[in-house]
């Protein structure tokens, strides 16, 4: 501390004892540890440009104005009112954002169409003053199934119409759930135990013929621990229920398979056609 104190005073005896700044602050270097206050300011000044354009997003033609914004929080005391209005104008900003990025995943190319930002902002007032009220989960929940609903209800509706028919095709058994299989190859091995852990090949398409998935095409048997199974609940209902050796086409209806969640080239709501084999 004494080496720090000992520079600063020398730097201290060269420099003025009054150092102007631009809008009207001035530094008033009576002594070393004024100087060293000074010397900090000037040494975090690039650090703060950078921060101020690359992520507080200010535009530099305007550093005026920031720099009258942080003289008036650093010298005045703080104004609740007032801080809570600014904090109020950086979210109405986010809210811009926010209306952008799901313009975009609505409308995607179309730049025709746009969410009303003006919605988006009624919601959170609503919710705010309580006026209307969804735990955070559940309203999370429901805008995002609200929003999947919207985009791709029609594979949903297809995926009905799909099992419909195949319900009513030869050789095809419908479970209590709703899932649907046909026996290709009848196993004459053992039923999995609930701790067993399986080699599987298989084949997923969706209800249009696109193949999504293969372990065939891999070479590479899928493998499946039934106490930890890791995959959907259309795959450990019908797994449950074939014999080793067994090869089965199994469509599974959207809500035991992916439901509302978007997994690439499956999308939410999709029916989902599998040959499975077990191989041991």
């Amino acid at each position: 501390m004494k080496k720090i104190l000992m520079v600063a005073a020398s730097v201290a005896m060269t420099a003025m004892t009054m150092v102007s700044c631009d809008n009207g602050v001035s530094a008033n270097l009576k002594d070393e540890v004024d100087t060293i206050a000074y010397d900090l300011g000037v040494a975090q000044s690039e650090g703060l440009k950078q921060y101020m354009t690359l992520q507080l997003g200010v535009d530099s033609a305007y550093l005026d104005e920031f720099i009258k914004g942080m003289k008036e929080g650093a010298l005045n005391e703080p104004d609740p009112k007032k801080e809570a209005y600014m904090k109020g104008i950086e979210i109405g900003h986010q809210v811009q954002q926010m209306s952008k990025g799901l313009s975009q995943q609505i409308y995607a190319d179309d730049s025709t169409k746009s969410v009303d930002v003006k919605n988006i902002l009624a919601g959170l007032i609503g919710g705010l003053k309580h006026t209307e009220t969804l735990s955070a989960e559940d309203a999370g929940t429901e805008f995002n199934e609200k929003l999947a609903m919207r985009l791709y209800g029609d594979n949903k509706k297809a995926g009905e119409a799909y099992l419909a028919a195949n319900k009513k095709k030869e050789g095809v058994k419908t479970t209590k759930s709703g899932l649907q299989y046909k026996v290709l190859v009848e196993g004459t091995g053992a039923l999995p135990a609930d701790t067993a852990t399986l080699k599987v090949n298989y084949e997923g398409k969706l209800i249009d013929g696109e193949v999504f998935d293969s372990s065939y095409e891999r070479n590479q048997p899928l493998e499946v621990n039934m106490a930890q199974p890791r995959v959907i609940e259309g795959w450990i209902e019908v797994l449950k229920m074939m014999p080793a050796g067994s090869k089965w086409e199994v469509t599974i209806p959207q809500e035991l398979a992916y439901g509302s969640q978007n997994q690439g080239k499956i999308k939410p709501y999709s029916t989902l056609i599998f040959t499975i084999e077990v191989l041991k």
